[in-house]
């Protein structure tokens, strides 16, 4: 009996963790990495707030667009002014991993995700590619992706003669706990 009991118990503690597994961070970090001609520039922020949810496949990000810095107080308000933070004060994603995941790996596994990005007030469907990996603090996430200013209806700023890149560069790395179900 008590065997029965500990092989039913088991199996149900290793369902619990294998579906209906959720993770969330209020503290990720993210960057974007900037050019203009002769000089290289990134902004970051530490709070970039995410949840996935791995029974759904769903990822669900979004960062203050005002708690970007990037070591320049003149850059950074040019740069809120740009985005129109004030008008559009987040950045968003919100999409399904679409490659397989083993959550009881520790190993880094490279998934894509695809879904929808929205800045700017425009919204874009895109593909990520990242890494996750199950730690024993919770679930590690990374991820990269080229932005292009234009396709979110954003001019890319102009210093004298000098204009910012188009395409910026986003990463994204964050720790996410586990959700107390």
């Amino acid at each position: 009996m008590k065997k029965l009991f500990l092989s039913a118990f088991l199996v149900l503690f290793t369902a619990g963790l294998s579906f209906g597994q959720s993770f969330k961070t209020e503290e990720g970090k993210a960057t974007f990495y900037s050019k203009v001609p002769l000089h290289n520039f990134e902004g970051n922020s530490e709070s970039l707030v995410g949840l996935i949810n791995l029974d759904e496949k769903t990822i669900d990000f979004y960062i203050d667009l005002e708690t970007l810095d990037t070591g320049n107080g003149k850059r950074d308000k040019d740069m809120k002014l740009t985005l129109e933070t004030k008008k559009y004060p987040f950045a968003e994603f919100f999409g399904k991993l679409v490659t397989d995941f083993d959550p009881e790996s520790s190993s880094v596994q490279d998934v894509i995700v695809k879904g929808t990005f929205k800045i700017h007030g425009e919204e874009k469907e895109i593909e990520v590619e990242g890494t996750l990996q199950m730690k024993d603090t919770g679930l590690h996430v990374t991820a990269g992706w080229i932005l292009s200013l234009l396709d979110y209806k954003i001019e890319p700023p102009k210093i004298l003669f000098i204009k910012v890149d188009e395409n910026q560069e986003i990463k994204i790395d964050a720790l996410l706990k586990p959700v107390d179900g």
